[in-house]
């Protein structure tokens, strides 16, 4: 009877549990996406703010993304992605000055008829060079205007300055404005974080740029939610605010290469099964945290006007319907196919540090209104690699404890 007594005890408290606002009611998409741009306009705002002395004349991006079960995440433009996000007209920063350096002043690079510009991939993807040739016609944009004479900029100091501010103020923000968000449950996160596109090539080339960062601030919804109801001071959640703020380094170790060479091998149009990639994968290593992998992934070719080839289903000539089905019936099988070489080929990486972590940032093939997600991120901690190639956790183990994060779906 006791016994009884418990089962129907806990069938009660399930569905009670299961009839709560919370679990009955559904994410309501449209106020999730207005409180991720209310929310973007907020930082964009309190980052400017931390520049009072100076002006803009590069837009401060920001894009949002929402993950159930992991939380927002807000991404800030990679640093050093623009010539230099900030003019700092008469500041001194650590004793380096910019005197005055107008909206279209950045240096012009050395030689004759170096202009930027970008232009689109056989799948509509824009893609950035350094084109030499001036007559070129397509989108340039010229960076006009030779560079002013004064001090030498210290671009290490710039940078430095530049991220500590952003970081103070992703902690204004995520502190004080981040329970905007609010539909997040008490364990989903929101991440402020610069994981933009790698660097353009060219600002290293001309302007000697140091080696870019990784910032990310993150808080759980459950500490703000005590900071609100008083259960901790400003000072309490503040210390629980995670804060990643490291370099990338120049890379020794040959085994980082070879990944990267094993995924080009795998992923190589006449190898792959699902999607392929075109581009040597770049990848950074990061000090103390890790490395980050950056892979482009595409479907098929367009060989006519919406009549594309999809060479690695064999297919030749179909139309759009068709090939953007096939895409979408792809992306299932690419996911689990990702996360398997993760594993079986991460283990190479034998400088890899226990607490570091392996990162793959992969941006999706372009596929309008498939529903697929826009980019598909891996992480991985090396202490899992290892386990995983001594056979002290078996494959579902270490895919249970791989960290999964999906753009926003097409």
């Amino acid at each position: 009877m006791k016994n009884r007594f418990q089962f129907w005890k806990g069938i009660v408290w399930m569905v009670l549990i299961l009839s709560h606002p919370l679990f009955a009611q559904k994410l309501d998409e449209q106020r999730m996406q207005r409180d991720m741009v209310v929310a973007q306009n907020v930082l964009s705002t309190l980052i400017k703010q931390q520049f009072d002395q100076q002006r803009m004349f590069f837009p401060l991006e920001i894009t949002a993304n929402y993950q159930p079960g992991y939380g927002v995440t807000f991404y800030l433009p990679a640093d050093f992605t623009t010539p230099i996000s900030f003019a700092i007209g008469g500041m001194d920063i650590n004793n380096m000055t910019w005197d005055n350096i107008g909206p279209m002043d950045a240096p012009e690079p050395p030689g004759l008829g170096y202009t930027y510009s970008y232009s689109t991939d056989r799948e509509g993807n824009e893609i950035d060079r350094a084109e030499r040739d001036r007559g070129q016609s397509v989108n340039t944009i010229k960076l006009a205007g030779k560079a002013k004479q004064g001090k030498k900029l210290d671009m290490d100091s710039v940078r430095d300055a530049y991220n500590l501010k952003v970081v103070e103020a992703a902690k204004m923000f995520l502190v004080d404005y981040g329970d905007m968000i609010t539909q997040l449950q008490p364990d989903e996160k929101i991440i402020v974080a610069n994981q933009g596109d790698q660097p353009r090539v060219w600002v290293n080339q001309y302007f000697n740029t140091p080696q870019r960062t990784h910032l990310s601030v993150e808080v759980t919804k459950s500490d703000l939610t005590n900071y609100k109801q008083g259960k901790l001071s400003r000072d309490q959640v503040l210390a629980k605010v995670k804060v990643v703020n490291t370099q990338s380094i120049e890379a020794a170790e040959p085994d980082f290469e070879l990944l990267s060479s094993i995924f080009n091998s795998l992923y190589r149009i006449d190898l792959s099964k699902t999607y392929f990639t075109e581009d040597k994968i770049y990848f950074e290593r990061l000090k103390d945290y890790g490395v980050v992998y950056y892979m482009q992934m595409y479907s098929g070719i367009e060989i006519d006007y919406r009549r594309f080839a999809l060479p690695t289903l064999g297919l030749e000539d179909v139309d759009l319907a068709t090939r953007n089905k096939k895409v979408a019936e792809l992306y299932p099988k690419f996911e689990k196919e990702m996360k398997e070489n993760i594993l079986d080929y991460g283990r190479t990486l034998k400088s890899l540090k226990d607490d570091e972590n392996l990162i793959f940032q992969i941006k999706l093939t372009r596929c309008n209104g498939c529903g697929i997600p826009t980019t598909l991120e891996c992480t991985v901690k090396g202490s899992v690699l290892k386990d995983f190639n001594v056979g002290k956790i078996d494959k579902n183990a270490a895919l249970a404890k791989m960290s999964i994060k999906k753009g926003s779906n097409q």
